[in-house]
């Protein structure tokens, strides 16, 4: 089921601040993070949902998902985020400060009830758990379980490094295990691993370098900050030309030696096995959501 969702970039955007969500509607990004949390201070709450419930009937988003960060479950303001908010356009949430399961149950429960409430299908609204502690890295697999709503799960670096009474050193040593921890529990859970944002937004040579590390170490999609990242994150995220031929090339030959009866392909004296035919059909089925999203766009 989350293989239908395409999370290249998810790009932040103050839910208070107009003129950034109309620049926000001409960029490329595959889903928008409208924030009433952090970015926002604590008397506009309230003017961020209703310019998130406005937005959320443009008809120029051009396929993008609307995702608003919501207020955590201490704040007092989280009822209100996800009652005013649970409406037509609206995809699901990030939920932040996610510690455990217990919290995305939890969660998850309180949108069923929301949706009965409304007479909405028990479903509709998905969640992303922010992973922003030491504890959430340990429990990353009971985050990722805990609720079929989950359909991606993203790190939150800056949060994380204060919890750990670390540093954030510019090679990324102490939030390399986070990384691999958040990216291990997410794909064993069938979740979509969402990297965390580039901090030095306007240094794009160290974010290519990032780029690089983040597809590595099997990441989904990044965080952003800064629309001019953009480019940079969907050329990494997206499959080349290259890899989408050879992708159709596995496929057709692995359908081939199926219908021939020989059980296995082989290729300039290389077997095609089942892990070649899986990762060509994530790559084909890839491409597919950027070609749909592109024509939303034309």
């Amino acid at each position: 089921m989350n293989e239908t969702y395409l999370m290249r970039s998810l790009m932040f955007v103050p839910a208070h601040n107009t003129k950034l969500m109309d620049s926000a509607v001409r960029r490329d990004a595959d889903v928008l993070l409208l924030d009433v949390e952090d970015s926002v201070p604590m008397p506009l709450k309230q003017t961020s949902r209703e310019n998130i419930k406005e937005f959320a009937q443009r008809t120029d988003l051009n396929g993008k998902l609307l995702f608003p960060r919501v207020n955590d479950r201490e704040s007092g303001e989280l009822l209100k985020d996800v009652h005013q908010l649970t409406i037509p356009g609206i995809h699901g949430f990030m939920y932040p400060k996610a510690t455990c399961g217990e919290d995305i149950y939890f969660f998850g429960k309180l949108l069923e009830t929301i949706e009965c409430e409304k007479h909405i299908p028990v479903g509709t609204f998905k969640i992303i758990p922010l992973i922003e502690t030491a504890g959430a890295v340990v429990n990353i697999k009971d985050i990722c379980t805990a609720s079929p709503r989950v359909v991606a799960v993203a790190f939150g670096c800056e949060d994380y490094v204060t919890d750990l009474r670390g540093k954030h050193d510019h090679e990324g040593v102490s939030i390399m295990f986070a990384r691999n921890m958040i990216s291990n529990g997410a794909r064993a859970a069938g979740v979509l691993p969402i990297d965390t944002v580039h901090i030095q937004v306007h240094d794009l040579e160290d974010l290519e370098k990032n780029l690089v590390l983040s597809k590595n170490l099997g990441f989904e999609g990044m965080l952003v900050l800064n629309p001019k990242e953009l480019p940079l994150v969907h050329r990494y995220y997206s499959p080349t030309e290259e890899e989408v031929a050879w992708a159709a090339e596995m496929l057709q030959l692995a359908e081939e030696a199926e219908q021939a009866g020989a059980g296995v392909a082989v290729k300039d004296n290389k077997f095609i096995g089942p892990p070649m035919v899986k990762m060509a059909r994530n790559i084909i089925r890839k491409h597919e959501l950027i070609a749909l999203k592109t024509g939303q766009a034309e």
